[in-house]
């Protein structure tokens, strides 16, 4: 049993109070992979509603935030694509759904500069695209032009991580890490799940991807049913 020297170690139900309607909310993750299993289950126990997603994609429509779009928890998303989960394109299709599409680097940039404290980004990218750049402040610098990108937070971020110790410290796991130390960065209140928790002083300290600094609440990971999650991807019932 490791020791909880900080505090931050949790159960589900103690952090389950901080999930509230109309919430913003960062999640780490590609595709699925990197996603918290186990907070995006116990947000849909909460039966929270009208939320503002940021993340990478719309997961599948079982797998990763995907669960939370399908179940239609969320008012918007701004990801960089949808197009893994066809619930999310039907729902943005038929206005329940509504969808800031964001190229990928300005949007892991924009989370970046979030978690930084800077007010946004410049980026040529998009700057032609109407469905990137509509709305968006245009300025010149050097003679050239760019798109403002506002930096992203949300009051709560949710990470998954492959092993934490007692303060927060994160180790992630291969390309499990992706968005996830951004993530961490961005939020008011960064909830970690781990599939392990370490003491202290086994961590090596080059390992480290994420400082215990930026988290709050540390939860054992339940783990996921892969197999079961794949066969039914494309499950619509």
């Amino acid at each position: 049993m490791v020791e909880n020297t900080f505090g931050k170690i949790c159960t589900y139900d103690q952090v389950k109070p901080l999930f509230k309607d109309n919430q913003s909310i960062l999640f780490g993750g590609f595709g699925g992979v990197g996603t918290p299993p186990g907070l995006v289950n116990l947000i849909l126990e909460t039966n929270v509603q009208n939320l503002l997603l940021i993340g990478n994609d719309a997961g599948f429509p079982n797998i990763g935030i995907g669960k939370i779009v399908t179940a239609k928890r969320a008012r918007k998303m701004i990801v960089s694509h949808i197009g893994s989960n066809p619930n999310a394109g039907a729902f943005m299709q038929n206005g329940e759904l509504e969808i800031e599409f964001s190229p990928q680097g300005t949007l892991v940039e924009r989370i970046r500069a979030g978690g930084m404290g800077l007010g946004g980004v410049l980026t040529d990218i998009g700057l032609d695209a109407e469905f990137v750049n509509q709305g968006k402040q245009v300025v010149a610098l050097d003679n050239k032009k760019y798109l403002v990108e506002p930096a992203l937070t949300a009051e709560i971020a949710i990470v998954y991580a492959k092993q934490c110790d007692p303060y927060g410290n994160l180790v992630f796991d291969k390309s499990a890490r992706n968005t996830n130390p951004l993530i961490a960065m961005a939020g008011a209140i960064t909830i970690v799940e781990a599939d392990e928790i370490v003491p202290l002083d086994a961590l090596n300290p080059e390992h480290i991807v994420t400082p215990g600094a930026f988290v709050d609440y540390i939860v054992p990971s339940k783990g996921v049913d892969w197999k079961w999650a794949w066969e039914t991807v494309f499950d619509k019932h």
